[in-house]
């Protein structure tokens, strides 16, 4: 309703009506309708509400006697009456016809687990994955794990593509079987000025890489460990143990023009290696011994550049925390060459405020800017990650820091780091997921929306398989922002579900709820959640509920005062057989837990 009286119907195509509120004028109108099973009138409200009911449900439209309240006389003998105040606007449109067909790839994937049948995988076999988008394709790459080691002996960083994030194709490998001589040449040229003698076949491993777009080109830093002991040189068994630490783990990095041709990466050589404040001191009083040797351990690269065009390496993993270093944007390499531990880095986060504890559970660190709320947002994998793997978020203005939590603790100082994100978790009908962690965070140029992607894998003996743990499926899910700026993932895997609009009928019905209160190596189950068509909250919170179509917010105002903000979107069902589009929420509590539903009827 204007401010001139009228209300104003949008038509199907597209003209408005402009009808001074009399009954008269609104019966003629919607008998001029030939209204069909997929025709809807849409009812905004100023409050955002929506409300949608089939023209077919209609006999006609009319008002009070005191002309304040829209009435709906309904086929079925009922009315709907709707305070003409409240009114933003009236729309008449179809019903949209939506052609989809969910993913038919299993979570469970051991079946297809064989290298042969790479063509079928999609998202199996996914481990740190970090992603960039390249014309119309996303490129992934990841740590070289594969559930029964199917990818040993063929190469290293694995690649496959997508152009709709759900279909994936695997392409081959970044760096060939073979790694570059330059590895082992500085890593025995550093055991040498050591006094140590040279490891002959050093035993590699090849870990979470980062691909980033840096002018034209494109770079991929990676990890690779050495899994030795530093004073005998001996491969790291318990057989072998020598009273020493492993030793270094080196960044290097490579750099094509052509992502499309996955042979096309040129190696470019040496970044920066693990560092020690303890000189020549490395030795380890036993195998149960976690005051690491090195301080800052060279693994888990991220990168960010800033508004300002500097570019900074982030890196680290457990040991001494996270730091972040600059690089020359020309050659990708440190500004500065790294002699002295104070060359090696800036720390900007650690779980724990003590510098005695060398072993901190916190890993994986991926670094983005988001220019929407000016700050830089820090992911960061928690705890061991075959169960236990979740992921905080803390964010800060400046990219060397401090960063602060939900509840402004200051995590460069170690504070416990608020909200989590991701966390192991279970909805009915699955077994649901558990080491669901060490993620990359990614934005589409097309649309401007940002992804999260990481493994999650299936928990113990499910379907009967003792080894179940180690199936890792990639999980990409899209990220939405609450009001205040802080990122929730939603709690179902992205499927390109359409985008439908959402109405308060919608809404109402059965949901699935599930707060990721963090819990050591157990998931957080689903309990009911049910929004009555009245507006009332039942189950997992009592109270009212509203809901925003402009912002796509549902508020839960609970029982005592607090209200919760919970951002919708459609989305699938991966745990319904057969897997079906559904409504999905997420958002943040005051305590910085992550909420998420689903709904089910």
């Amino acid at each position: 309703m204007n401010e001139s009286g009228y209300i104003c119907i949008h038509q199907k195509n597209d003209a408005m009506i402009n009808l001074r509120t009399h009954t008269l004028a609104l019966v003629l109108a919607m008998a001029t309708l030939q209204a069909v099973a997929d025709d809807r009138l849409y009812i905004f409200r100023k409050t955002g509400a929506l409300n949608a009911l089939p023209l077919t449900s209609i006999d006609s439209i009319g008002f009070d006697s005191l002309r304040t309240q829209l009435r709906i006389y309904k086929s079925d003998a009922t009315i709907t009456s709707i305070l003409l105040n409240t009114i933003d606007s009236l729309t008449l449109a179809d019903l949209p016809t939506v052609s989809y067909s969910a993913p038919s790839y299993a979570d469970d994937y051991s079946g297809i687990s064989s290298y042969t049948q790479r063509h079928l995988w999609h998202m199996a076999n996914v481990h740190d994955p970090t992603v960039v988008k390249h014309d119309d394709y996303f490129y992934m790459s990841q740590t070289d794990a594969s559930y029964g080691n199917v990818l040993n002996g063929r190469g290293h960083y694995p690649m496959r593509r997508s152009k709709d994030l759900v279909k994936w194709e695997f392409l081959g490998f970044a760096m060939p079987q073979t790694p570059p001589a330059w590895i082992k040449d500085s890593l025995n040229s550093m055991r040498a000025r050591m006094g140590l003698s040279a490891i002959a076949n050093p035993v590699y491993g090849f870990w979470a890489p980062v691909m980033r777009k840096v002018g034209t080109k494109y770079r991929l830093y990676y990890s690779v460990i050495v899994d030795n002991y530093i004073k005998t040189g001996a491969v790291n068994t318990s057989a072998n143990f020598d009273n020493s630490w492993t030793e270094r783990a080196f960044i290097g990095m490579m750099e094509t023009s052509t992502p499309q041709y996955v042979t096309s990466w040129v190696d470019k050589g040496y970044v920066i290696h693990s560092s020690t404040d303890r000189g020549s001191n490395y030795y380890r009083a036993s195998l149960n011994d976690w005051s690491a040797y090195f301080k800052w351990n060279a693994i888990d690269p991220t990168y960010q550049v800033t508004p300002e065009g500097d570019h900074y390496l982030i890196y680290g993993s457990w040991h001494s925390g996270i730091v972040s270093v600059p690089v020359d944007p020309e050659t990708g390499k440190l500004k500065k060459q790294a002699l002295v531990l104070v060359d090696f880095g800036t720390r900007i986060a650690r779980r724990t405020n003590n510098d005695a504890n060398r072993w901190q559970a916190q890993e994986g660190p991926e670094i983005i800017y988001n220019p929407q709320t000016g700050y830089y947002y820090l992911f960061l994998a928690y705890d061991e990650l075959s169960v236990a793997y979740n992921t905080r978020v803390c964010r800060s203005k400046n990219i060397n820091g401090p960063y602060y939590g939900y509840n402004g603790a200051n995590i460069t100082n170690g504070a416990d780091c608020w909200p989590i994100i991701t966390h192991p978790y279970k909805f009915k009908n699955h077994s649901g997921w558990v080491g669901f962690s060490h993620c990359a965070v990614f934005q589409d140029p097309a649309d401007d929306q940002w992804y999260y992607v990481s493994q999650a894998r299936l928990p113990a003996n499910t379907n009967g398989n003792a080894y179940s743990n180690a199936i890792m499926m990639g999980h990409v899910r899209k990220i939405v922002w609450t009001d205040d700026g802080w990122p929730v993932v939603l709690p179902q895997r992205y499927a390109a579900v359409p985008q439908t609009i959402i109405t308060d009928e919608d809404l109402a019905g059965s949901w699935e709820h599930i707060q990721l209160q963090y819990s050591y190596q157990n998931q957080m189950a689903s309990v009911n959640l049910n929004l009555s068509p009245n507006y009332v909250v039942t189950g997992a919170f009592t109270g009212f509920w509203s809901f925003n179509a402009y912002t796509k917010t549902l508020t839960i105002r609970l029982t005592g005062g607090a209200q919760l903000k919970l951002k919708v979107e459609r989305e699938l069902d991966w745990e319904a057989n057969p897997r079906k589009p559904t409504l999905v929420y997420a958002g943040l509590n005051a305590s910085g837990h992550s909420l998420w539903g689903k709904k089910v009827q």
